[in-house]
């Protein structure tokens, strides 16, 4: 079994544990002490139990499970005075508090066509030398995914925010897809996240994954660096679909209202991200997806934070504030689909006219809803679904 928190995976399985992607050393009893927290995370594991589970009931003093347990939380960059995943309960034991996804497990409904396939994570390095992490799953013509503002591999594969997504192309598309720099299960310890960076991470994944000629999706932020690449590259771009994106960041905009929002929500994100309130959160999570379900909103509102830490957040929203590729559009020869919600509160419309105004020959397609991100409830998903599979089809 896998468990995923946080930018951390603990295999049982295979006795290791990944951070960032990157293997973390850590002696056997500290694994097994840690495992044993994270399968019994429901409820307060008292000392004698440790001692029974770990050390197989022989004679440990207390001191040797406290440093035991020391250990465990500086494996996980933890310490006894934040307690974020392992918390002590005096008197009582000790309790793993941090939300967990065992990889692989139903944690949503399965949309109709059934169950997700399997996907298969594997890393390479971007041009700077930065960890990437990147997945591959389905069958059928190639699609690439370009990486937005939050994603995690892992916790997307499983969330009911983006299942749906995932179960839709990997039925017909053999879907590649990648986190970012200083996102999921890619590299944390990242300085540059500029454009020309995030640029060289998609660049990468596509080298990676030997592909020549394939469908480029973005989604939001993603759209930015997909009409970069398929300017760039237009013999290997064969379509090219945009969701909720634009060309140009909330800096380039004529905008002074929304900067100034934007800018208050990246001061907001450093100090209040990683905080047990999720007030911070909670503001993205009414933006994008306002009229999604309960569980939907909460998934998302959980996402954010095991996606990256508040200062990888804020660096990245602000580096995307500045893009403008609208230079570019005229550039793009790739036959194009965009599509853009009618009253979304993340992208405003006019950015997806714009962009489609910008791309020759492209086509616009525009959903009745709020979410900037769609549920799958939202009768828009349907639609949605459905124009761009007849579209890469064709």
């Amino acid at each position: 079994m896998r468990y995923v928190f946080d930018s951390f995976v603990v295999d049982a399985a295979a006795r290791e544990l990944m951070a960032s992607g990157q293997p973390v050393r850590i002696e056997p009893m500290v694994l097994d002490l840690l495992i044993h927290l994270i399968e019994c995370r429901d409820r307060v594991v008292p000392k004698d139990e440790l001692v029974g589970a770990v050390w197989q009931g022989r004679f440990v003093s207390d001191a040797a499970v406290s440093s035991a347990v020391s250990a465990a939380r500086r494996a996980l960059d933890d310490d006894g005075n934040r307690q974020q995943h392992i918390r002590t309960m005096h008197g009582r034991g000790f309790r793993f508090v941090s939300p967990v996804v065992e990889a692989g497990a139903q944690s949503a409904p399965a949309a109709d066509e059934g169950e997700l396939r399997q996907q298969e994570i594997r890393y390479c390095q971007s041009a700077d030398g930065t960890r990437i992490a990147y997945a591959l799953a389905g069958s059928g013509p190639p699609l690439v995914k370009s990486a937005n503002w939050l994603h995690h591999l892992e916790f997307d594969w499983e969330s009911p925010v983006w299942r749906h997504f995932f179960q839709e192309f990997t039925s017909r598309q053999r879907l590649l897809r990648y986190d970012g720099r200083g996102m999921g299960l890619s590299a944390w310890d990242v300085t540059d996240f500029s454009f020309e960076r995030q640029m060289e991470d998609l660049e990468a994944v596509i080298e990676q994954a030997s592909l020549k000629e394939f469908a480029l999706f973005g989604i939001s932020q993603g759209c930015s660096t997909a009409v970069t690449y398929a300017a760039r590259y237009p013999e290997r771009v064969s379509r090219l679909v945009l969701l909720g994106g634009y060309a140009r960041g909330w800096k380039c905009r004529d905008e002074p209202t929304g900067a100034v929002m934007r800018q208050a929500a990246i001061d907001l994100i450093r100090v209040g991200w990683g905080q047990d309130n999720p007030a911070v959160r909670q503001m993205f999570t009414a933006l994008y997806m306002p009229d999604a379900p309960a569980e939907s909103q909460r998934w998302f509102s959980d996402l954010q934070r095991k996606t990256t830490s508040g200062e990888n957040a804020a660096a990245i929203l602000d580096a995307h504030g500045g893009v403008n590729v609208r230079a570019l559009l005229p550039q793009v020869k790739a036959p194009t689909l965009v599509i853009h919600s009618r009253h979304d509160g993340g992208v405003p419309f006019a950015q997806g006219q714009e962009l489609a105004a910008g791309i020759a020959g492209a086509r616009f397609a525009v959903l009745d809803t709020t979410n900037h991100i769609l549920p799958a409830t939202d009768p828009a998903w349907t639609r949605c679904a459905r124009l761009i599979q007849d579209f890469l089809a064709e």
